[in-house]
């Protein structure tokens, strides 16, 4: 009688198998996760954006003459503009991915009107940065 240790070729190949199988699965859940992770460093962003530019609002009765009032903050993964509107009396800011999270972009307008304006899985139907089923999740 052998009394043989280890493990057969068998055996390896379905451990092997099994995690191959558990990473096909986690790897793409993962990935998503990292990237919903990222938006929202901008989302913060435009929404302190909107309240400088009310508070400026409150000071001068205009968001700016030729230019946005506030100054236009550094976010990483993001580039945030401003653009006036109804000669000063409104704005709408924009933030835009770049890098990891190229092809989202989000505005936000005077009257705190959030409007997803493109993302990769779609944009929602109603005024909101960002949904959960069918029903804006902010």
């Amino acid at each position: 009688m052998i009394n043989s240790k280890g493990f057969t070729l068998i055996e390896l190949m379905v451990t092997v198998a099994v995690v191959a199988i558990l990473a096909a699965i986690a790897l793409p859940s993962y990935s998503a996760y990292v990237y919903r992770s990222r938006i929202p460093v901008g989302l913060d962003a435009l929404s302190a954006y909107q309240t400088r530019m009310e508070q400026g609002y409150q000071d001068v009765g205009n968001y700016g003459n030729t230019a946005c009032s506030a100054g236009i903050p550094t976010v990483s993964n993001f580039t945030l503009t401003c653009a006036l509107t109804n000669t000063g009396q409104g704005f709408v800011a924009t933030a835009t991915g770049s890098g990891p999270v190229t092809g989202v972009s989000y505005s936000v307008d005077q009257d705190g009107v959030r409007l997803t304006l493109t993302h990769p899985n779609g944009v929602p139907t109603q005024s909101c940065w960002s949904i959960k089923g069918a029903i804006c999740d902010s």
